[in-house]
């Protein structure tokens, strides 16, 4: 994300402590404003062959790639660089709060990944996604355990996993 200086909306905070209707409101805004956004995802096919942290790499290689403007330096929220980075970039433990346009990304990922779980919850709707958002919460494990993992779920996942047994599991 690479924000226009001129024209930042106010409100941008840790996207974690905004309602749900707060950072809708938010990331429309910041998609209008930002001079560059890009979103990179990684399917759940390519998390259980490669790992989490690998996978999310891979989507961050991809969002820098799809800016469209080639950014001068990165801000990473968390503590670690990914490797093959096009520019220089500097990790920030909890960077939402330390630097805008790390909050400002973290709005539009939270809002774009909550959008795609209630798309998801249209393909899917016996695992109610629109409600727990892919989280692991009770009844997601009970909605695994009643109709099997979907094709969206990640079968290397503790609970996705013990519940096709290790003889089916991806991993």
């Amino acid at each position: 994300m690479i924000l226009d200086p001129a024209a930042v909306p106010p409100g941008i905070d840790d996207s974690k402590a905004l309602t749900a209707d707060r950072r809708e409101a938010l990331c429309d805004a910041i998609l209008r404003s930002a001079l560059a956004v890009g979103i990179g995802l990684a399917p759940a096919a390519e998390i259980d062959a490669l790992n989490i942290r690998q996978a999310t790499f891979a989507a961050m290689r991809r969002a820098v790639r799809g800016l469209g403007l080639a950014p001068d330096h990165l801000l990473i929220d968390g503590r670690d660089v990914p490797p093959g980075l096009p520019c220089p970039a500097r990790a920030l433990v909890k960077g939402d709060a330390l630097s805008l346009s790390i909050a400002a990304a973290s709005i539009v990922a939270k809002v774009t990944r909550d959008r795609l779980m209630a798309r998801l919850d249209l393909a899917h709707p016996a695992y109610g996604f629109r409600i727990h958002k892919g989280y692991p919460t009770a009844a997601h494990r009970a909605a695994i355990l009643r109709h099997g993992p979907s094709p969206c779920h990640r079968l290397s996942f503790g609970s996705v996993a013990r519940s096709i047994g290790p003889d089916r599991s991806a991993t």
